[in-house]
């Protein structure tokens, strides 16, 4: 994912416990558990796929760490890579 989230303008916590794929308009969304780590990314595990993040300068809130959050970015943002088990 080349986009920083930045909470309350493209992350928002989310009131729905699954995680899903979809597009919203002109956005991709992603719900899903977000983590954070120690120097300063986030990855968002989507039904077992790990999404990886930065976050912006602005610290994210205290709590958000394991929570259910909705992330909106630019379809030009999102890149797949195959893989195999």
């Amino acid at each position: 994912m080349d986009e920083e989230i930045v909470w309350m303008e493209n992350a928002r916590p989310s009131t729905v416990g699954t995680p899903e794929l979809w597009e919203g308009g002109d956005r991709i969304v992603l719900r899903g558990q977000l983590r954070l780590d120690e120097g300063g990314g986030a990855v968002l595990d989507v039904a077992g796929s790990v999404i990886l993040f930065d976050h912006a300068d602005r610290p994210l809130p205290d709590g958000v760490d394991g929570s259910w959050v909705e992330v909106r970015v630019a379809p030009d943002n999102v890149t797949a890579w195959p893989y195999e088990i």
